[in-house]
């Protein structure tokens, strides 16, 4: 289905952002695959205070993610993969979205966008690192392009995990 996709603008986080971000992500269906429910506030200040760090060195990060009426519904973005288990050294897109904003298009919209600045900043690839239950994620990652490239078993939870990969610089990653 190829459907209109909503207007979205990506910003570097605000400290007042994550003040909205544990707000809208305190819902156990959005944290699910995420340990199942939101972190502390102090989780986010540190993760939004992170991500302006990671825009100023690297030009890229998780960005708030507002819609038309210029409201935050949640981050898309890149960032390094920071952990020694998996695509380690790798840049990883991901996405979070208010509950509300389900199903309308935005995270797709959003990735979209993080995938063009990545290629404006040279990036030559990027991952995405999705619960293999996460039957939502899975799909945008298909939408973006991306291939499965690797199953694991994360060391944390013990679920199936998927890594999709995305090669930027070639001719038909457009």
């Amino acid at each position: 289905m190829n459907r209109v996709l909503p207007a979205v603008r990506l910003r570097v986080p605000t400290h007042e952002d994550a003040v909205v971000w544990h707000r809208i992500f305190d819902d156990p269906d959005v944290m699910e695959f995420q340990g199942g429910r939101a972190a502390e506030l102090s989780v986010y200040e540190e993760l939004t205070a992170r991500q302006r760090r990671h825009d100023a060195e690297l030009g890229f990060c998780l960005w708030t993610v507002l819609d038309d009426a210029g409201r935050v519904i949640g981050f898309t973005g890149a960032q390094p993969w920071e952990r020694d288990w998996g695509p380690a050294g790798e840049i990883e897109i991901g996405w979070r979205l208010g509950r509300e904003h389900w199903g309308k298009g935005y995270v797709t919209a959003a990735a979209r966008q993080t995938l063009e600045r990545m290629r404006a900043a040279g990036v030559p690839g990027v991952v995405a690192m999705v619960d293999a239950r996460n039957s939502r994620s899975v799909a945008v990652t298909r939408r973006l392009g991306m291939r499965l490239a690797e199953t694991f078993t994360t060391p944390a939870s013990q679920r199936a995990g998927h890594c999709y990969r995305l090669d930027l610089q070639s001719a038909d990653a457009a």
